[in-house]
């Protein structure tokens, strides 16, 4: 039997009916067994290096503690403007200017849902070349861009099969590359 792995996700919307909260939850049901996700709310006031000089948001503080511990990260984003929502520009932008930073060799999942045709695609390539520039892993496939939104989920929930395969999909890829990342570190030792 191999080791839990402990998932920090954030999900870069704050309405309450928010479909990118309801694939959060889908993709969290449908994570393999000895998996857990903690979801952690991202309503941080704008970054502003006066408020970081002061020290930074115990919210912030408490987000980096979860995701150090973390084994994996999901980023959920809505796409506004061809790009990730600012709440989540927002968090992440605090959260890669604490030491150590959390982003560097977490194995990543991304996705979101948004009412076009192309789901969240411009936001999750956005999303990618940050991580790039933070050290983050993010998992290449399956590539999950919730398109139509609206037609996928009813009563708070996702009803569209299809992209519950794929939501599950994801979440066994980023599972197999914290065990891959775990290994590496094994072997490193």
């Amino acid at each position: 039997m191999s080791e839990p792995t402990k998932l920090v996700a954030f999900c870069g919307s704050l309405r309450k009916a928010s479909f990118n909260r309801m694939a959060l939850n889908a993709f969290v049901e449908r994570l393999p067994a000895g998996s857990s996700a903690q979801i952690i709310e991202i309503d941080w006031p704008l970054y502003n290096a006066d408020i970081q000089a002061q020290g930074f948001p115990v919210k912030v503080q408490a987000a980096q503690k979860a995701m150090i511990e973390a084994d994996g990260l999901v980023l959920v984003t809505p796409e506004y403007n061809y790009g990730p929502s600012g709440v989540l520009k927002n968090a992440i932008d605090w959260l890669s200017r604490t030491t150590p930073q959390p982003f560097a060799s977490k194995p990543i999942a991304m996705f979101g849902a948004s009412g076009g045709v192309l789901g969240t695609a411009r936001a999750q390539y956005q999303l990618r070349q940050i991580m790039v520039f933070l050290d983050g892993r993010p998992v290449n496939k399956p590539e999950v861009m919730i398109g139509q939104a609206q037609t996928r989920f009813a009563d708070g929930k996702l009803t569209d099969e299809a992209t519950g395969k794929l939501l599950a999909e994801l979440g066994a890829s980023l599972v197999l590359a914290v065990r891959h990342a775990r290994a590496v570190k094994e072997h490193v030792k």
